[in-house]
């Protein structure tokens, strides 16, 4: 399946709090934008070897424009510092997407846990919930008040959204969220990840679905060399130990699409024929990596000898 890409321009750019700044995106011609879930995200191309990530956190229905949301990382790998200093009003931008593995599924509960610009992926899922008439609450942390961004936005939710910076209330009060959980509410959370690894530990299983900004620590085997076979064109390749399948399907001349070669934002996601994966990814949910149908190429290997891709 094709991926939408182009260049969008940068028609409004301004600040959503302290180090967040919130970019609105339109075609130059006006062409109507693909449509999108909550919980999309969009590859956003700022120059050679620096690609990132971005959450959809504007209105759905709105085919003329996607908003995303940028947080300042000062120790981040570059494409934070890239936006906020180099980025402007009326700029263009390359884009790839939309794509959406953290999908919001159809219940009549719903809590909602975000950390910090964790926010972004929740905001048109807390619309969606409240459309279709869900019991829902949002509990929100960050480290200060400014720090957090569209607060503002959120306010026309009244007390079914809790603001809780870190600096007036302490950390997150978990157990407000999961003591006394009704039956069959699904969880949703986004932000740093000792928060959701604490989310983990918490909720029943079945329930959680989460979005992870950076990789999470993974019990994984060897990294013995395995055959993989490209089933488009016949190859078989061999995979080195210490090294991924995506670099060596790349090094024997095989364009796949990639990003942050870290297991995180899904864009290598390939399709799996024969083989077990070793799914060293935090996108896949236990369901999905014990179906063993797809598996992220960047990080993930063999369980075995040989594996047979989509390729």
């Amino acid at each position: 399946m094709s991926v939408y890409e182009a260049e969008l321009v940068v028609d409004r750019m301004q600040s959503a709090a302290d180090g967040v700044l919130s970019l609105t995106l339109r075609h130059p011609l006006g062409e109507r934008l693909p449509a999108w879930e909550p919980g999309a995200h969009i590859d956003v191309v700022l120059g050679p070897d620096l690609e990132r990530q971005y959450s959809l956190c504007g209105d759905p229905a709105d085919r003329a424009a996607w908003r995303i949301a940028v947080l300042r990382e000062p120790d981040g790998r570059g494409g934070s510092a890239y936006v906020h200093e180099q980025v402007r009003q009326g700029a263009k931008v390359r884009v790839r997407g939309p794509r959406n593995h953290f999908r919001l599924e159809p219940s009549a509960r719903y809590r909602f846990v975000a950390g910090g610009i964790g926010i972004t992926p929740l905001l048109p899922m807390l619309a969606a919930a409240e459309a279709a008439g869900a019991e829902w609450t949002l509990l929100y942390g960050g480290r200060t008040r400014d720090s957090m961004a569209f607060t503002e936005e959120l306010g026309r939710y009244g007390d079914r959204v809790t603001i809780a910076p870190q600096d007036e209330t302490g950390l997150l009060d978990l157990g407000s969220v999961f003591d006394g959980l009704p039956e069959g509410t699904l969880v949703y959370c986004c932000g740093p990840g000792p928060l959701l690894d604490a989310v983990e530990q918490r909720c029943p299983a079945g329930l959680l679905h989460v979005e992870r900004f950076t990789p999470k620590a993974q019990q994984t085997g060897d990294d013995t060399e395995f055959e993989v076979v490209l089933a488009q064109s016949g190859h078989t390749l061999t995979v080195p130990a210490g090294t991924s399948v995506l670099d060596t399907v790349r090094g024997a001349g095989v364009e796949v699409l990639y990003s942050c070669t870290e297991g995180t934002c899904g864009t290598c996601e390939t399709e799996v024929l024969e083989g077990t994966p070793d799914h060293r990814d935090s996108v896949l949910t236990d369901e999905e990596r014990a179906a063993g149908e797809t598996m992220m190429i960047c990080v993930s290997r063999c369980r075995g000898k040989r594996l047979v891709l989509d390729l």
